[in-house]
């Protein structure tokens, strides 16, 4: 077994950590603040990832984020994930001529719509596009 990395924590970052644990918004963040605060109690990285149920390279690696950014290195970075297929300000207008011209079919609309794409745009289903326009109609009634 190796030497385990210790973490010291100044009182003010200890509160904040543990107000992320508390109170952040997101999952992750909170478990990459547990995260922290469990290797601050002398716990080695193995210890750490089993009662996290990640692994031991992840623990490190965010370690390694957190010495180098303090807290912010603990919130998810944007535009991580999956891109959007459909965006309002590229699509929105075609597609609201296509609902204008087929209101009572989505199936219609659809066709209309893809017709209007270019050929190299990636397929869209009828559930992507329901949730397109739900998201859209949120977005003109605000």
């Amino acid at each position: 077994m190796g030497r385990i990395r210790e973490i010291i924590l100044s009182d003010k970052n200890r509160l904040l950590l543990d107000a992320g644990y508390v109170r952040g918004k997101s999952h992750a963040f909170r478990k990459r603040c547990q995260l922290v605060l469990l290797k601050s109690e002398g716990r080695s990285s193995v210890e750490v990832a089993t009662i996290l149920k990640m692994h031991q390279a992840s623990v490190n690696a965010w370690l390694n984020r957190y010495e180098a950014e303090g807290i912010e290195g603990l919130h998810t970075k944007p535009g991580r994930g999956r891109k959007p297929v459909l965006c309002k300000e590229q699509h929105g207008l075609a597609l609201m001529e296509a609902v204008k011209k087929n209101r009572q079919s989505l199936r219609a609309t659809k066709v209309a719509f893809e017709q209007s794409r270019s050929s190299d745009d990636p397929a869209v289903s009828e559930g992507m596009l329901r949730r397109f326009l739900k998201a859209l109609t949120v977005h003109i009634k605000e």
